[in-house]
């Protein structure tokens, strides 16, 4: 395990968009590291510092509904320092600063694409692509990211009437990147993907993790993506006491004010313990072989 993680800045264009989007890319590092901070998020990272000449399996981290992917900061790091290529893009038209598109049908149209977009750039950057283990990658989504590694994987979404310029409800138009290889899925907002077949095009094995007080996307979402997708790989666990936000990282001093819920948890809930956990589980998710046809570990 490297002691710190680096990290690379990049600016993806997305033509069909409503902006480039920003991207910044954490993987294993000796280098020093030093305090970042991104907005309010304080971060110890090794900015720009030299590549590992080792392949990296690559992990996309997709942020809640006008976030940020710092929120994401301990999972990444820690991702990162155990060998892994963290790509962090931050949806332009729907994150902190430039939330214009939430609630519209274009925002869940250009999700996903910008994973792709993301990944596309890495994957023709030069130095980085060096580092590629494959062009595999799991994705990561809490929320509203969690709408988007389905959307990207080949689910098929539907957009309800309060998000489409008719008043109508109607298909997204997304397409399935098959890059995609896994999906873990923080309290994902599934409600989207309640029609017959809407997951049946997602064949991924899938963790998830659901909050047993989430209000906003309730068990019962994760509950139907496991029922739902095609893999019979859905691993789901409801976290006794958690509330939607409980999978963020703590939020900074600045930012733990009354009223402001993502830095808030059921009374009795302890976050900060949960990050330690939940770090080893997606790690250990990952790590897991995936089976393919003919192989002993997929029969049953």
């Amino acid at each position: 395990m490297a002691e710190n993680a680096g990290c690379i800045s990049l600016t993806v264009a997305d033509p069909q968009g409503p902006g480039p989007i920003r991207c910044h890319v954490l993987y294993p590092s000796h280098a020093p590291a030093s305090l970042q901070r991104f907005g309010h998020y304080p971060v110890e990272l090794a900015l720009d510092a030299a590549l590992p000449a080792t392949t990296l399996p690559q992990v996309l981290i997709s942020h809640g509904n006008g976030g940020s992917p710092w929120t994401h900061r301990d999972l990444a790091v820690d991702l990162a320092r155990h060998g892994h290529l963290v790509i962090l893009p931050e949806h332009s038209g729907n994150c902190v600063g430039d939330n214009r598109l939430a609630g519209t049908l274009a925002n869940l149209v250009n999700r996903p694409r910008q994973l792709s977009l993301a990944l596309d750039a890495v994957a023709s950057h030069p130095q980085l692509s060096r580092c590629l283990a494959g062009p595999q990658v799991a994705v990561i989504g809490h929320s509203l990211g969690g709408y988007t590694a389905l959307a990207a994987a080949g689910g098929q979404p539907l957009a309800g009437p309060q998000e489409t310029p008719d008043g109508k409800a109607q298909p997204v138009p997304v397409h399935a990147d098959p890059r995609i290889t896994r999906l873990v899925l923080l309290a994902p907002a599934a409600g989207r993907f309640g029609a017959p077949q809407a997951l049946a095009g997602v064949h991924q094995p899938i963790l998830i993790w659901a909050a047993e007080l989430d209000t906003l996307t309730p068990p019962s979402e994760a509950e139907w993506v496991q029922q739902a997708t095609a893999s019979g790989q859905t691993e789901l666990r409801i976290i006794p006491g958690a509330g939607h936000f409980s999978f963020l990282s703590p939020f900074p001093a600045v930012l733990d004010r009354p009223g402001f819920a993502p830095a808030h948890d059921p009374p009795g809930f302890d976050r900060q313990a949960l990050q330690p956990l939940m770090q080893q589980a997606v790690r250990q998710f990952l790590r897991t072989p995936i089976p393919v046809c003919g192989d002993p570990l997929s029969a049953g």
